[in-house]
């Protein structure tokens, strides 16, 4: 099945086509559906606003405050979200880190000083997820300070002394001994362009990091696997500074053999496929829940132990798993579709349709080394022939630019840049 990338420069906007997906020309109306014979054939051309649409990765919501976007949520009647369950995540990240302190605390403390210190690299500050695993850490290990009845999130810049606000020193009671715990310093990962969840930004902070802390450093916490191999392989590899990350990438899993502490799986495998088969469902007309909770025509279904739905919320999640050295050799390779949902579907019954989606960065280890590679499997499998967009990881713009012609797909998936900005695309979808 024949499917196109387009790498992450700026592209100069399509001219607005009037051509529909089915063939046939008519002039599209801003809802509902209009008519066109061309001889004996008469096709239909559904609107852009009311074409199947799912967000994915970055839920639409407020930066600030994480309420929910559900203009955006529920933009039409086959939009959905899917991402993974960040709260659960983030909790199983914490706890993984504070059992592996338990669990290996002789020699961890490479000073002696009876203070566990650690540095956590931020991904983005605005970022749900970002938040979740900040605060997930910092719950886990007793460093959480709350206001407004939240665990704050914000960096905590260089906090050696414990003095810093947003976080406090958190106590383990290790085998008869009390070690006090301290965040020693944290920053989200911005480059100078703008760009969030940058790793050489983070292989440069733990080069500043342990120059300035040198020894007081025992663990590494990053809010993904992308920062923290960059650490790893800039510092803790040679240190011996057990490091732990988050998405389960090939590289890190490979890495726990050589002394990366730990990673958290967010079954992107099933992620991916629930991001276009949501798509799938509606572009046929059944039941969203086909091929996802009940079986499907080709035996294609999801157990309640891999995800969830939130109908309130109009979403799906994908559930984590804790990959450690006592799992890692089953995750080495991330970009293996999941069995039970790996059964071809019949192209007679479900015809190919177009769908454009674009990554917010190519860049971004994560999703171009896992989740699209997981895609481009699951495309096919789906019929669907899908246009991948590769953004800058900074501006909108960088892919709204190439949405120029929404009229020759039959759905979209989208992946903001930042998730304040759903409106950026769905007033596209609306002209």
């Amino acid at each position: 099945m024949k499917k196109r990338f387009l790498p992450f420069f700026m592209a100069a906007a399509m001219t607005v086509s009037l051509v529909g997906c089915s063939g046939g020309t008519t002039t599209e109306e801003p809802s509902g559906t209009a008519e066109s014979t061309t001889g004996a054939e008469t096709t239909t051309t559904v609107a852009n606003a009311d074409k199947p649409l799912v967000w994915f990765n970055r839920q639409p919501s407020n930066s600030s405050t994480g309420e929910l976007d559900m203009n955006a949520l529920s933009f039409n009647e086959d939009t959905y979200y899917v991402g993974f369950d960040a709260n659960q995540g983030a909790e199983l990240q914490g706890e993984m880190i504070k059992a592996y302190i338990e669990n290996n605390i002789d020699g961890l403390d490479r000073n002696g000083d009876g203070i566990i210190g650690y540095v956590l690299a931020i991904g983005d500050v605005g970022h749900n997820d970002s938040i979740a695993r900040t605060r997930g850490v910092r719950k886990a290990l007793g460093t959480a300070v709350e206001a407004d009845g939240n665990i704050v999130s914000d960096p905590a810049g260089t906090n050696t002394d414990g003095s810093a606000t947003v976080v406090q020193d958190g106590t383990l009671e290790i085998n008869g001994t009390t070690y006090t715990v301290r965040e020693l310093a944290s920053q989200e990962m911005k480059n100078s362009a703008g760009a969030t969840w940058d790793a050489a930004t983070a292989g440069n902070a733990i080069g500043t990091w342990s120059a300035s802390f040198g020894d007081q450093i025992d663990i590494v916490a990053s809010n993904n696997d992308g920062m923290g191999m960059s650490i790893f392989n800039a510092w803790s590899k040679e240190n011996e500074v057990p490091t732990f990350g988050y998405d389960a990438n090939s590289d890190a899993v490979a890495a726990i053999a050589e002394g990366y502490g730990g990673t958290i799986s967010q079954h992107a495998d099933v992620q991916a496929y629930l991001t276009l088969r949501v798509l799938r469902n509606a572009l046929d007309g059944v039941d969203v829940d086909t091929g996802i909770g009940t079986a499907d025509d080709a035996g294609n279904v999801l157990s309640a132990d891999v995800y969830r739905y939130d109908a309130d919320q109009r979403s799906y999640y994908a559930l984590n798993v804790a990959v450690t050295a006592d799992n890692y050799e089953d995750f080495l390779d991330s970009t293996v579709t999941y069995a039970p949902v790996s059964n071809q579907l019949d192209e007679a019954a479900h015809p190919v349709k177009n769908v454009w989606l674009n990554i917010y960065n190519a860049a971004d280890n994560f999703l171009s080394s896992t989740y699209q590679p997981l895609l481009q499997k699951y495309d096919d499998l789906l019929n669907l022939n899908v246009e991948y967009i590769g953004g800058d990881g900074q501006t909108e713009s960088n892919i709204t630019n190439r949405l120029g012609n929404p009229s020759q797909y039959d759905a979209f998936a989208i992946n903001m840049v930042k998730t304040d900005n759903a409106a950026s695309y769905t007033s596209l979808l609306s002209q």
